[in-house]
């Protein structure tokens, strides 16, 4: 009966410390659970992840809250409030700038995007009103299948007093959050490298939630 007894006592306690142990584990939250992933906002492009220049590496700024001032060609389409940009130069002619906005949700998103490739379409034409004696054109470079979508544009201008300039534009669109990155420099159509920006277009909008 004495060895009974021990073996139940014994029983008991080895119940009661393993409920102790599961209660103290399950306190920590550390029963079987799975770290969770931070929260991280968009992360921008990386001078290296820019078109090569010939003669200078990039460089870049901080990021910014807020809009550049005067964005070429997508001036008043982008809302100041979500929006965070980060300027890219060279030592030579050649600078680029990345414009991230955070909307309110996907389909607000999907509107933005059309919005600002709507007006990059219409840049060319908007700067022959604005000046009569300039010309301009665009190209359209298709589209890339980065995430929700990216599309690359080419607008080329030209006035008697100036030299011509060469710009290419991406516009991408991560769930609730829309990229454009605005590549530009003096020349024509013959010095825009259109394949490494895709590339930079594709990396911009891949970053924007990893």
């Amino acid at each position: 009966m004495q060895m009974r007894n021990r073996a139940i006592r014994a029983a008991v306690v080895t119940v009661a410390a393993g409920a102790a142990t599961l209660a103290v584990v399950a306190a920590s939250g550390t029963a079987q659970a799975q770290p969770r992933k931070a929260a991280t906002g968009p992360a921008f492009l990386a001078p290296k992840e820019l078109p090569p220049h010939a003669s200078s590496a990039w460089s870049a700024g901080a990021v910014t809250a807020g809009l550049p001032e005067a964005p070429f060609c997508v001036e008043d389409t982008l809302p100041k409030a979500g929006s965070s940009h980060r300027r890219f130069w060279t030592e030579y002619d050649t600078g680029a700038t990345q414009i991230v906005v955070r909307t309110k949700s996907e389909a607000a998103a999907k509107q933005l995007a059309a919005a600002a490739e709507k007006k990059i379409r219409n840049c060319a034409a908007d700067w022959e009103r604005k000046y009569p004696e300039a010309t301009a054109s665009w190209r359209d470079y298709g589209t890339l299948p980065a995430e929700d979508g990216a599309h690359v544009y080419g607008v080329h201008t030209e006035s008697p007093d100036s030299e011509p300039g060469i710009h290419l534009f991406g516009v991408g669109r991560d769930r609730a959050t829309v990229t454009l990155v605005d590549w530009g420099q003096m020349g024509d159509y013959r010095h825009a490298p259109v394949a490494d920006f895709k590339r930079t277009t594709t990396t911009a909008v891949v970053k924007l939630h990893r």
